[in-house]
């Protein structure tokens, strides 16, 4: 199965691209979403978050306390890393068995942490949607709200945009209107199906 791997910024538009994959038929596996499922209500991973954390780290409906992890990990770089150490394993494994029951053409893994974590190994080619930083801290404000702080605090603890478009062996950039987005797109689409083919 040939794999793409889509990745970007915080805010930079990951999922409206992702939804142009799906309207051509092509899975996408959302790696943001396999990270709560692995932290659902009964999972060893939350269990184990709330022995280190104590219950305060949960919502009143027992689930994780994400804007409340959210704080705690990007302040303390520890912490952050035992999250990581918890959790990516978990999701690589996830990762692994919806590529493996994938039937399209080619699949997408969608991660903000692509190339942060060692996710970008799984993929055979990575596609970055890029926008400005400005941009990307204001989409972020108006989606999330939340504090600047820590929007900046999550920026920050990602790669920069130029380590990231460095990386990238295909670039969307959406600072410009969704059409010309769509065009590049419709490209970058017809490039996949040839190179999935090819593999």
């Amino acid at each position: 199965m040939y794999i793409v791997g889509l990745t970007g910024g915080i805010g930079s538009g990951k999922t409206t691209v992702s939804q142009f994959f799906l309207n051509n038929n092509i899975e996408v596996i959302n790696s943001d979403a396999i990270s709560r499922e692995v932290v659902q209500p009964g999972t060893i991973a939350l269990a184990k978050i709330e022995e280190r954390f104590g219950a305060e780290i949960l919502t009143g409906s027992k689930t994780l306390n994400r804007p409340r992890m959210r704080s705690i990990i990007f302040k303390d770089e520890d912490q952050k890393d035992w999250l990581e150490n918890l959790l990516h394993p978990l999701i690589r494994d996830a990762i692994n068995r919806s590529i493996a029951c994938a039937k399209s053409d080619y699949v997408v893994l969608e991660s903000p942490l692509l190339l942060e974590t060692d996710q970008h190994k799984l993929v055979d080619r990575i596609l970055v949607v890029d926008i400005s930083p400005k941009t990307q801290l204001e989409r972020t404000l108006s989606r999330d709200g939340g504090s600047k702080d820590t929007i900046k605090s999550i920026i920050d603890s990602q790669l920069t945009r130029s380590e990231r478009l460095n990386r990238a062996d295909d670039v969307i950039n959406n600072e410009q209107d969704i059409q010309s987005v769509q065009s590049e797109f419709e490209s970058i689409h017809r490039n996949y199906l040839i190179l999935a083919r090819q593999k």
